[in-house]
């Protein structure tokens, strides 16, 4: 292979173009907040488009709105269905767990009337009360928790933000789905035209994976969720059917899904304090479901599903989702997946040339260097 000399034109163009990239950075970075619920929508109308258009088309809904506001609703449907499955089970479970929690008080202490018993106890040490917070202790540790309870304020208004951002966020995907296909084909005339077929081939790579991978892991985890829901029910678990649903959510995400062993255990808590059987036998049986389902899906349904030619390791898209988190925010996270189907598609396309051995059915070895977009 011949080396590649170092010229002063190809310095100043990969300096200009590594600037361009951090100044891009730093920019997405500073302007997160605006721009958080414009790639939120751009995310969600990339999920909803095939459903617009089958209801539009396959379903001959008469308008491009009308499909949309069907399709809206659809979701909105399934996911109240979903929630319904998940939430009020799960909050008659928290009502179990207070009234056994109560009844072991009772059964402890022989107290009837909780409510009551603070009220005398707080009577009788009304003076012991009074002098521990007139303590300078006390006073100067109020004073340092102040700005931390300012804090929480200060998030409690975030999530009310947010709450309003997700509106903005719902009318963006509306208007982007409105004109999805003019977008989509179009957003490439923002750069000069000798630059538009680098743009094109590479974002056709790019959406080939990101199809490929949606694809895959959407159809991975509504297995892993019903093979999760038919093992909880075998072993009589709580909510097994709403905890099932929640794993397969969960694992849309490779391995989050792991984190539901947290509800897990509160739930063989719950059921070994409500049935009085050994809690590390429910609690045993339950991981056993886990370990027989990740087996399952290892072995068979991810290479059957996800193939080795898929090019997203989960590992790597774990990595991803860590960088550019790190870099960017939650922003990062969102755009995680595009932005490493982008580099890894330019790799594969101008670097090692895979598109061409695919092709050819040969493997080559490149000996330039893929020359970059002029800026």
């Amino acid at each position: 292979m011949l080396e590649q000399k170092i010229t002063f034109d190809k310095f100043i163009r990969w300096t200009i173009t590594t600037l361009i990239i951090a100044f891009t950075i730093y920019l997405v970075n500073y302007l997160s907040s605006v721009l958080l619920p414009f790639f939120v929508a751009w995310l969600l109308a990339y999920l909803v488009h095939p459903i617009v258009m089958f209801v539009q088309f396959r379903l001959h809904v008469p308008t491009r709105v009308l499909s949309i506001l069907v399709t809206l609703i659809f979701l909105i449907a399934v996911l109240g269905g979903v929630s319904f499955l998940i939430f009020p089970p799960m909050i008659d479970q928290f009502d179990k767990l207070g009234q056994i929690i109560m009844k072991y008080l009772r059964e402890t202490t022989h107290v009837r009337n909780f409510p009551e018993l603070i009220q005398v106890w707080i009577t009788s040490n009304a003076e012991n009360i009074e002098k521990f917070f007139k303590n300078p202790d006390v006073i100067d540790t109020i004073k340092s928790t102040m700005p931390q309870f300012f804090s929480f304020i200060g998030q409690t208004a975030n999530i009310v933000i947010s709450i309003i951002a997700s509106f903005i966020t719902l009318l963006y995907m509306f208007f982007i789905l409105l004109d999805y296909e003019y977008l989509s084909n179009n957003w490439v005339k923002i750069f000069p035209k000798k630059n538009r077929p680098f743009w094109n081939e590479l974002m056709s790579d790019v959406k080939r994976e990101l199809s490929k991978y949606i694809r895959g892991q959407g159809l991975v985890s509504l297995i892993m969720g019903i093979l999760f829901c038919i093992g909880f029910t075998i072993i009589g678990f709580p909510m097994a059917i709403g905890l099932g649903i929640l794993v397969g959510v969960m694992n849309l995400v490779p391995y989050l899904h792991t984190l539901a062993l947290i509800p897990t255990a509160f739930l063989a808590l719950l059921k070994a304090a409500d049935t009085g059987q050994n809690f590390w036998v429910i609690l045993g049986s339950a991981i056993a479901v886990f370990c027989i389902v990740q087996i399952i899906i290892e072995m068979f349904v991810n290479p059957k599903i996800m193939g080795k030619a898929m090019g997203l390791n989960p590992a790597i898209l774990l990595l991803s989702l860590s960088v550019w988190g790190a870099l960017l925010g939650f922003i990062g996270l969102i755009i995680a997946l595009p932005l490493t189907t982008i580099l890894m598609a330019y790799w594969q396309r101008y670097v090692t040339h895979e598109h061409l051995n695919e092709v050819s059915g040969t493997v080559d070895t490149p000996t330039d260097t893929p020359k970059l977009p002029e800026a």
